[in-house]
């Protein structure tokens, strides 16, 4: 299988975002609005949610051809979490935080504009730490070393 190119692997990212949003912008109106869970705590469920979904995504369409075998897909997720988790989660909140709160916007203009702020850095971090060949998983360094990968090179 012929990897695909930066424009197709970018629009794969951007499309499974684009449904990670609906994901996120729906859960949040389900934690907030139905269930009255607090802004803050609504927005970290609705962004863990999305970012989960998304994982899956990414790894069965996005960058399939760098995780074909499953082999590692622990330590994939566990990356994921820790770069596009923390980094959404953090530029969410702060988000939330200064637009909602602070200059009363609605919660979902908030929601959309931490989603965008966070978009490239989370499509760096997912091709250079979590799904790319020098991902620390496949060099035999980081958490995982028993999910050590063949390297291609």
């Amino acid at each position: 299988m012929k990897p695909p190119g930066l424009l197709v692997r970018c629009l794969r990212f951007n499309a499974v975002g684009a449904i990670g949003i609906a994901v996120q912008t729906a859960a949040l109106i389900l934690f907030r609005s139905a269930i009255g869970i607090p802004l803050r705590a609504a927005t970290a469920l609705a962004v863990e949610l999305a970012v989960l979904h998304n994982f899956v995504w990414h790894e069965r369409w996005t960058w399939r051809d760098r995780t074909a075998s499953r082999r590692g897909a622990f330590g994939r997720l566990v990356r994921f979490n820790l770069s596009n988790g923390l980094i959404s989660l953090a530029v969410n909140l702060l988000s939330v935080r200064v637009l909602a709160e602070h200059f009363h916007l609605p919660y979902l203009v908030a929601n959309f504009a931490g989603i965008a702020a966070g978009a490239v850095a989370n499509y760096l971090a997912s091709d250079r730490l979590v799904f790319g060949r020098g991902a620390p998983a496949e060099r035999g360094e980081g958490p995982f070393l028993c999910e050590r990968t063949k390297n291609s090179t």
